[in-house]
């Protein structure tokens, strides 16, 4: 996998955190974490707190790193339409690149963090399985800029580029909005303490759909090797687990991890059901000594109301990946009760 310096947009993220442990575990690589927010914890990398919006403040935060190599983005603005999201999130791109660009000479490679978003999962069906070089949906999609952008950029450099796009990302992170583990395992343990089984709060077609989703894990180890094989040069990948499920069909073993019975779909809006449960949740912090986070601080609800009410197909085909090299493969059963450990042993959620 080479060595190098790796600069990771994004860090406090699921998919940039994950990326941060995964190298750091690494001989070979130096890790500098950018981020807009300060750090909760301890990071076992060098950290940097800058605005991605504001030029210069990249370019005077990031001036001292000229040995950077890779670039990671894994950063992301929101705002209140898809088209207002575009001018933002090509400028953090912009400004953190320029940055690098004037100072890091052995600057290699750098790598966009996507989604299967670029094939419209947000607005409804698609086409499944998806691949990568599918007809792009109507815009506004700042996938589609930012792509654009860097590949423009990009020609006439020695650098090179990549993006990857996964899907319903599952891992450890903390104040990152669309995170499917922490809502599944927040419901969970809050309904476990009100004596209630594990029901599904969705609709039943999204219950029954087929689905899939990419153990933050595992899509690190993607990134260091679409970021360092030549056969990944200048192109976008679908990366998933590799794997098509049904919730239908993993809710019972979901249930097991949390030491609780399975029930039935059970329609509800977390974004309306969850608010008043913070008091329950602070009495569970105390008594099972959990970390001081408020549920609001854990998790975006209407991204989980989002999620489980999506009644159609989600695939992504991975062949392309397959046949450039990768072939690592998860289930999303082992995922969950491995995550599941995790953030028990992080005392995010009680035993």
């Amino acid at each position: 996998m080479g060595r190098g310096v790796a600069v990771v947009a994004g860090a406090l993220g699921i998919a940039g955190g994950a990326l941060v442990r995964h190298l750091r575990a690494l001989e070979g690589w130096d890790v500098i974490g950018l981020s807009r927010r300060p750090l909760a914890s301890p990071m076992s990398a060098a950290h940097v707190r800058v605005d991605l919006l504001d030029a210069e403040d990249c370019r005077s935060k990031l001036s001292a790193f000229s040995a950077a190599t890779h670039v990671f983005y894994c950063a992301f603005t929101p705002r209140a339409s898809a088209a207002e999201e575009v001018a933002p999130n090509v400028a953090m791109l912009a400004n953190l690149v320029g940055a690098l660009e004037a100072v890091a000479p052995n600057l290699a490679h750098i790598q966009l963090m996507q989604g299967s978003k670029w094939y419209g999962h947000h607005l409804g069906p698609y086409r499944t399985p998806a691949r990568e070089d599918d007809p792009r949906r109507t815009p506004p999609n700042f996938y589609y800029d930012q792509q654009d952008w860097l590949s423009r950029r990009q020609r006439g450099k020695r650098w090179t580029w990549s993006a990857l796009r996964p899907h319903a990302i599952c891992g450890m992170a903390i104040g990152s909005p669309m995170n499917h583990l922490l809502a599944l395992s927040l419901h969970a343990v809050v309904s476990r303490e009100l004596g209630l089984p594990l029901r599904f709060p969705g609709n039943p077609a999204a219950f029954s759909a087929i689905y899939q989703f990419t153990d933050a894990r595992l899509l690190a180890r993607a990134m260091l090797w679409a970021a360092t094989h030549t056969a990944c040069e200048n192109q976008a990948f679908n990366i998933t687990n590799g794997d098509y499920e049904r919730w239908e069909n993993i809710w019972p073993a979901l249930a097991a991890c949390f030491g609780m019975d399975a029930g039935p779909v059970q329609t509800l809006k977390l974004a309306e059901t969850m608010p008043d449960k913070e008091a329950l949740w602070s009495a569970m912090r105390r008594k099972y000594g959990l970390r001081e986070h408020r549920l609001s601080e854990l998790v975006d609800w209407r991204f989980a109301d989002w999620s489980y009410s999506n009644g159609f197909d989600q695939m992504s085909s991975v062949v392309k990946a397959r046949r450039a090299g990768w072939n690592e493969v998860q289930d999303a059963t082992t995922m969950f009760a491995e995550l599941v450990a995790e953030l028990v042993e992080h005392r995010l959620i009680p035993a």
